[in-house]
Formats: C-alpha cells, sequence, structure tokens
C-alpha cells in the first residue's frame, strides 16, 4: 500500500487538527498521487485530499465562501480538501480528479454514507469525452515540459503513459480508468512487447528507490507516446457528449450528507 501504519496514522490525526481548526466534518480522505498510481519514489510526498462539510449555517449566507482548505506542505505532506457542495458540483460535470479520489486504493478515512452514494452513481456522472479530454491534456503537458531532448528526466515518462493509457482505457471500455497504473500497462500492453518490458523495467527501478534522473531518452516509449497523442486528439473530438440529469439526487446526497455529519434530523430532507 506504500503507506506504513505509522504515517497512516499522523495523516488520520492531521485531518482532526483540520476538523478542529476549521470546525468541519470530513467525510472522506484518501491517497491521491504516485503513491495511488503505483509509482513512488522513496521522497515521494503524500498527497492527501480529503472531502469535508461545514455546519449547515455556513450554507445559509448570500455571499460567496471559500470552498477549498489548503495547508502548506510540510514533511513531504500535501493535504487539502474541497467542500462537499464544491466536490458535487464538479462530480455533476464528471471531473476526473474526484472521479479517482473515490476510487483510490489509498483511503485515510471514510465516514457516513456519502462517499458510497457517489460511487454508485458515478457510472451515472462518468463522461469519456471530459474525461479523455483530461488525461489527454495532462499527457501532452507532460510530453512537452519534461520529454523533449537527447537527455530527459526518466521518471517522467510515468506522468506520461499513465494518462495515455486511461485514454485507451476510456476507448475500450468505457468507464473511468483504475489509478493504478500496473492495472493499466497489465490489461492494455501485450506482454510480450518491447514497450512493456521497458516500462516493467522503469516501474521496477522506480519501486526500488534507485535514482533515475536525466537520462538519454528512450525512442521506444518516445515513439508509442507521440503516436497515442495523435491517435487520441483525433478520437476525442469524436466522442459524443452525453447529457446526464442527476441535479435532483445530488441535492437530495447534499442534504443527506449534512444531516448525517451534524447528527440532526431536518425538515428539508424530502424522501425519494
Amino acid at each position: 500500500m506504500n503507506v506504513t501504519e505509522e504515517m497512516k496514522l499522523y495523516i488520520q490525526q492531521e485531518l482532526e487538527r483540520i476538523e478542529r481548526d476549521e470546525q468541519v466534518v470530513i467525510l472522506y480522505a484518501c491517497e491521491s498521487g504516485s503513491r495511488a498510481w503505483g509509482f513512488p519514489s522513496e521522497d515521494s510526498d503524500y498527497d492527501v485530499r480529503f472531502i469535508y462539510v461545514r455546519p449547515v449555517e455556513w450554507y445559509l449566507s448570500i455571499f460567496d465562501k471559500r470552498d477549498v482548505i489548503e495547508r502548506p506542505i510540510s514533511d513531504a505532506l500535501d493535504i487539502s480538501g474541497w467542500d462537499l457542495k464544491k466536490a458535487l458540483g464538479l462530480f455533476r460535470k464528471s471531473n476526473p480528479s474526484l472521479l479517482e479520489w473515490l476510487e483510490s486504493p489509498i483511503r485515510y478515512l471514510e465516514r457516513h454514507s456519502i462517499a458510497g452514494q457517489i460511487r454508485s452513481i458515478s457510472p451515472l456522472a462518468f463522461s469519456p469525452k471530459s474525461c479523455m479530454y483530461h488525461y489527454l491534456s495532462m499527457a501532452k503537458g507532460n510530453y512537452r515540459k519534461y520529454l523533449q531532448g537527447e537527455f530527459v528526466k526518466i521518471k517522467k515518462y510515468f506522468y506520461v503513459l499513465r494518462p495515455l493509457l486511461a485514454c485507451q482505457w476510456i476507448e475500450q471500455y468505457n468507464e473511468m480508468p483504475p489509478m493504478e497504473f500496473e492495472k493499466l500497462v497489465n490489461r492494455l500492453l501485450e506482454a510480450d512487447s518491447e514497450l512493456k518490458r521497458t516500462i516493467d523495467t522503469l516501474l521496477i527501478r522506480k519501486k526500488s528507490g534507485q535514482e533515475i534522473d536525466f537520462e538519454p531518452r528512450l525512442p521506444v516509449l518516445n515513439d508509442f507516446i507521440e503516436e497515442q497523442i495523435s491517435v487520441y486528439e483525433g478520437r476525442v473530438r469524436e466522442i459524443q457528449t452525453q447529457e446526464t440529469q442527476l441535479d435532483d439526487r445530488l441535492d437530495h446526497l447534499f442534504r443527506t450528507a449534512l444531516a448525517e455529519a451534524w447528527g440532526r434530523e431536518r425538515p428539508w430532507i424530502c424522501k425519494h
């Protein structure tokens, strides 16, 4: 799982501190970075993301308020969260980051029913077009920034390959891709191909803690990346936009979460 019990306890204590300081209830918290993706380095940060809810009265205001909680990075801990109202609004738009959080293999906290309820309707909110655009943009940006020239930051190949394989997963299965990089590689690439052997070798090196920084570019990976970027730039435009009608359901989830978090029955919880 790439997280020791000692570190997990420390993270949970930090989440409790945020609850006390901010007067919120954290409903869900997970790992969202390279540890959840399955290719951390020894010095990788812990990228903790969470969803929280404030007291009911906080939402009963004519003013817009800050709906994000962020803490400065310290002790290799990068921790931030979204208000539930913001999270549900992004969920409605098939936000890939939020969909990934909900399926993270490393979960630090899950309270009440809201995360499970959101997961149960995730297939209804999933938009192949918007998610493929997201992953393709990520791959193109990282490729331009890190993998040009004769010598490149070798470990950055993972940050281009993973989103490209996510595009391939979406095309083949029409569903949100798994977070774990190895699941994508093992399901989508031919077992005895030079491409997969090269990726497996890099993955072993990275997970073993070897220092892999600037090295000669790997033509087999660059060729694959350039081909796949070209392919999915065309295919993403062909995907039809899908309309989903979840507004009433998401309103109900939000109100239910407020009642669960603060332990009070509310007359605005409508029965469906």
